[in-house]
């Protein structure tokens, strides 16, 4: 049995009879954890194992696990910052702010390799206008070049340690106070208002070998009258054909609000799909995904398929006692737990 189409969470800290029957569902390609589903890394490597031996190959396991408040996984992994740490060591030492991201990225990837998570979705690729709370400090910063270096940098981190990146949220929900979450944003601005600042850091993340990306739950009306994760305008003509990005395109929650214009959990999930992302994102709600399982019918295209086996983990350390063990992550866990205390009086790298 292949990888399906649909991203699913489980309900607690170790795998129910529900969720495995769920999990063996052939529309099921891959399992985002959640902070519910995290104790201890013992428990987490656990937990992963028995996610890895319900289907052959196995599920996909994806976190949200970026730093500052979106980290899921916090007693036992290291503090990472928030994003906005380093845009602020930016601003004095541009050069020691990419080490200390390669730094940041290392460190977040090999942690969550150890416990055998394939991918976090990050890094955050929004500029920040000042406006989003949902997105905020998540965001490196409010300069388009400035991303897209720091970004450059978490992203050779995170292959250092074995794991893929998804940058998030094409093509930028940082300019919207609206969270997507709750509401429905609405993106008054022009295509060449977003390209020419927005669409910076997604371009040159493509080029340095991005290897998926999430689209926002936000509509551009002049653009395209639907959100962005539901609009084969940004997804197929711009993402995949101004951008030439041909990796791994994943929804955003079909939960959300700001997905709820597309109609139920299968239209939504429909409509994501046939606009050309690869991978659909159910969480935080069994009777949806129920619905979702029990609806949807989709027969996967052998792009998708190959672009989803792309974002297994690379191999990594066996556990975390070991990852502790090795002089380079040693050297880069003190680097980062200075991070936002020290760091900017230091000397260049």
């Amino acid at each position: 049995m292949g990888l399906g189409p649909v991203m699913l969470d489980v309900l607690g800290k170790v795998l129910t009879a529900e969720d495995e029957a769920r999990l063996r569902h052939p529309l099921v390609g891959g399992v985002i954890l959640f902070a519910r589903n995290y104790e201890s890394p013992a428990q987490l490597c656990e937990l992963t194992a028995a996610i890895r031996a319900v289907r052959t190959p196995p599920l996909l396991i994806a976190v949200d696990h970026e730093g500052g408040r979106v980290q899921r996984f916090r007693d036992g992994f290291t503090k990472i910052p928030p994003m906005r740490e380093l845009g602020k060591i930016w601003d004095e030492h541009p050069k020691r702010a990419r080490h200390l991201a390669q730094q940041v990225g290392y460190v977040l990837g090999a942690e969550l390799r150890a416990c055998n998570i394939d991918f976090s979705f990050t890094p955050v690729l929004d500029m920040d206008y000042g406006v989003s709370s949902v997105i905020g400090n998540r965001a490196f910063h409010s300069e388009p070049q400035a991303i897209a270096e720091l970004a450059h940098s978490l992203l050779q981190g995170l292959r250092q340690a074995g794991m893929h990146t998804v940058g998030k949220h094409f093509p930028g929900h940082g300019f919207v106070a609206a969270d997507s979450h709750l509401d429905i944003p609405v993106d008054e601005r022009s295509y060449t208002d977003i390209e020419l600042a927005d669409l910076v850091p997604f371009r040159q993340m493509v080029n340095y070998g991005l290897t998926a990306v999430m689209p926002a739950h936000v509509i551009y009306p002049k653009v395209d009258a639907r959100p962005a994760g539901f609009s084969p305008v940004w997804l197929k003509q711009i993402l995949r054909g101004e951008l030439g990005f041909e990796g791994c395109i994943f929804s955003d929650d079909l939960s959300m609000e700001g997905a709820t214009v597309a109609g139920g959990i299968v239209q939504r999930a429909e409509a994501a799909l046939s606009a050309g992302a690869d991978m659909v994102l159910v969480c935080n709600k069994p009777a949806s995904a129920d619905a979702l399982l029990a609806g949807l019918k989709w027969e996967m295209p052998a792009a998708s398929k190959a672009r989803l086996a792309h974002m297994r983990g690379l191999p990594h350390p066996p556990n975390l006692v070991q990852l502790h063990e090795q002089a380079d992550f040693v050297a880069a866990l003190h680097e980062v737990g200075d991070i936002g205390q020290s760091n900017q009086n230091l000397p260049l790298a």
